[in-house]
C-alpha cells in the first residue's frame, strides 16, 4: 500500500512539474513557443507588468536604480528542460519565426512604411519605436540627433555591442500600389528603413526575452538622417557609442533572394562626396569676347580637366569615380553670365583614394578659374552629404558570416561584390570595429526587384524574421565570446 501511494505521489508530481514548465515556457511578451519549438526553448525570462511600465529607463534614470530593479526581476526566471540537441542559434530563430512574433514585426514595418517621415523629421517614427520599447521593457536614451534612440539591454556591465538600424525615408512618390502605401505625398520608404526599424525591434523583443543569457549589453541604436544629415555622425557626437566596442548593421537588398545573407570584409561601400563649384567673373555682352573674362569658358576647361583625375592619376586597380552631373551658365543667350555653376559627384573605396579626390577637385577647379581670369569657390557639403567609406573589420565580418551560417546555412551566405553606393554607417567603422552586411529581399513573384530609391521599391517581408534573429544572434553571440 505504501508503494502504490508513493509511485501515485511520483506521478503527481511528475504531471504537476510538466504542466508548471509549460505554462513557464509560454510566458514570454507574446513570444510563446509552438508545441513543435517546446524542446528547443529554454530559459526565457518571464516579465511581470511591473517590469514593463516602470523598467523602463529614461534619459535621466540612475544606472543603479535599474540595475537593481533588473536583479530583483531576474528571480522571476524559469528553465525548461530540453530533450532536443538544437543550438541556441535554432532557438533565437524559432522565436523569430513565431507566428504571432512575426504578425507583430510586419505591423511595426507597414505602420512606419504608411507615414514616412524624412531625415530629422522621423517624430512619429522614434515615437512609436519608444512605446513599443516601454511595452517589451526596455531602457533607453532619447533623443540623441534630434530624434535618435540608443536602447540597452543586459547587464548594464561590459562588453558593449551595437546593432543600428536608420529611421528617415526618401523624397519620392510611391508608385507600389498596395494596402500600406505611402498615405504622405512625396514621401516614401524607398530604401527600405521601415524593415531595417521593424527587424531591430523584433530583436529588441527577442534579447529581452533572453535577458538572463546576455553576458554583457547590448545596445541598440535608432538613428535619424541616413539619406541626408549625416545623421550617424551627429549620434557619434551625442553620446550613442558610449562604451561600446563593436557595431553592426543591416540593409535590406533587392540583389540577394529572400533571407540570403551577403557582405566582405574589408571595403565594401565607397566613400561618397558631392561638390558644387561658382566661377565668377564679369558679365559681358558675347559679341565682346575678347573684354574682361569667360566664366563658360573657365568652367569649361574645370570640367574637362576633371576628366582626368582618375583616367590619369589614379591607381586602374583602386576604382575610383568622378563625374560632373550639374552645369549652368544661365539661359541668356546673348550674355556671357557673371557667374558659372558646375556640381557633380566624386568616390573611392579607402580613405586616402577619398580624401586625394576631395583635394584635387577643388585644386583643378580654383587652378583653371585663375587661368581665364576668373575666381571659384568650391564647397562639399561635408556637414550635409559626405561619407567616407565603409569599411568592415575583417574579425566582425567573419562573426556575422559565422552567425548566418548558424541560422540559415553557409550556402546563404554570399560574399557580394564591393558597390559604389554609400552609407554614413562608414562614420561608425571609422570608430570602433564594424561590420556592415545585407540581407536579401528579392522575391521576383512579389516584384521584389528594384533597387532602392525607386519609386517601385518594394521588399518581401519574409526576410523581417530573419533579419530579426540576426541581429539577436550576431548580439548574443558577440557577449558570449567576448565577456571578460
Amino acid at each position: 500500500m505504501v508503494s502504490q501511494i508513493t509511485s501515485s505521489l511520483c506521478w503527481v508530481l511528475v504531471l504537476t512539474y510538466t504542466i508548471t514548465t509549460f505554462i513557464n515556457c509560454n510566458v514570454v511578451y507574446g513570444l510563446a513557443p509552438s508545441s513543435t519549438d517546446l524542446d528547443s526553448s529554454c530559459n526565457f525570462v518571464k516579465s511581470t507588468s511591473s517590469s514593463c511600465s516602470s523598467s523602463v529607463s529614461k534619459e535621466n534614470e540612475d544606472d543603479d536604480q535599474y540595475l537593481t530593479q533588473r536583479r530583483n526581476n531576474s528571480k522571476s526566471v524559469y528553465s525548461c528542460p530540453s530533450s532536443s540537441s538544437l543550438s541556441e542559434t535554432t532557438s533565437i530563430l524559432s522565436m523569430a519565426k513565431n507566428p504571432e512574433m512575426v504578425k507583430w514585426i510586419k505591423a511595426i514595418r507597414r505602420r512606419i512604411h504608411e507615414y514616412p517621415e524624412l531625415a530629422y523629421e522621423e517624430f512619429e517614427t522614434s515615437r512609436l519605436i519608444r512605446t513599443e520599447l516601454d511595452r517589451i521593457g526596455v531602457r533607453y536614451r532619447f533623443p540623441l540627433a534630434k530624434t535618435g534612440i540608443r536602447a540597452s539591454i543586459g547587464t548594464g556591465n561590459p562588453p558593449f555591442v551595437a546593432v543600428r538600424a536608420d529611421m528617415d525615408a526618401l523624397p519620392i512618390q510611391e508608385s507600389v500600389e498596395w494596402e500600406h502605401k505611402s498615405k504622405v505625398a512625396g514621401k516614401m520608404h524607398a530604401c527600405g528603413h521601415d524593415a531595417h526599424v521593424a527587424m531591430l525591434l523584433g530583436a529588441a523583443k527577442i534579447l529581452k526575452a533572453r535577458e538572463n543569457r546576455l553576458k554583457g549589453t547590448v545596445v541598440l541604436i535608432f538613428q535619424p538622417a541616413e539619406e541626408a544629415g549625416n545623421g550617424a555622425k551627429r549620434m557619434i557626437e551625442d553620446g550613442a557609442l558610449e562604451n561600446v566596442e563593436a557595431i553592426f548593421a543591416a540593409h535590406v537588398s533587392t540583389e540577394l533572394p529572400t533571407s540570403v545573407i551577403g557582405s566582405r570584409p574589408g571595403p565594401l561601400l565607397a566613400g561618397c562626396g558631392f561638390f558644387r563649384a561658382v566661377i565668377t567673373g564679369k558679365e559681358k555682352h558675347a559679341g565682346n569676347p575678347h573684354r574682361p573674362v569667360d566664366t563658360i569658358l573657365a568652367a569649361s576647361a574645370a570640367v574637362i580637366s576633371l576628366q582626368s583625375l582618375v583616367s590619369r592619376e589614379a591607381n586602374p586597380m583602386d576604382s575610383q569615380v568622378v563625374s560632373v552631373a550639374s552645369f549652368n551658365g544661365g539661359d541668356n543667350l546673348d550674355v556671357i553670365p557673371e557667374s558659372a555653376v558646375l556640381g557633380g559627384t566624386f568616390r573611392a573605396f579607402s580613405n586616402s583614394s577619398f580624401y586625394r579626390l576631395r583635394q584635387r577637385i577643388e585644386e583643378v577647379i580654383v587652378e583653371q578659374a585663375r587661368v581665364y581670369k576668373c575666381l571659384a569657390e568650391v564647397n562639399f557639403f561635408e556637414g550635409e552629404s559626405f561619407y567616407p567609406p565603409t569599411v568592415n573589420d575583417g574579425k566582425m565580418n567573419e562573426h556575422v558570416r559565422n552567425v548566418a551560417a548558424g541560422i540559415l546555412g553557409s550556402k546563404n551566405f554570399r560574399v557580394v561584390p564591393q558597390m559604389m553606393g554609400a552609407e554614413d554607417f562608414s562614420f561608425y567603422s571609422q570608430v570602433i570595429p564594424a561590420a556592415f552586411f545585407f540581407i536579401g529581399v528579392m522575391n521576383e513573384q512579389l516584384g521584389s526587384i528594384h533597387s532602392g530609391h525607386s519609386p517601385y521599391f518594394m521588399i518581401d517581408e519574409e526576410a523581417l524574421p530573419v533579419g530579426a534573429a540576426m541581429h539577436a544572434e550576431i548580439a548574443e553571440r558577440y557577449l558570449s565570446e567576448h565577456y571578460r
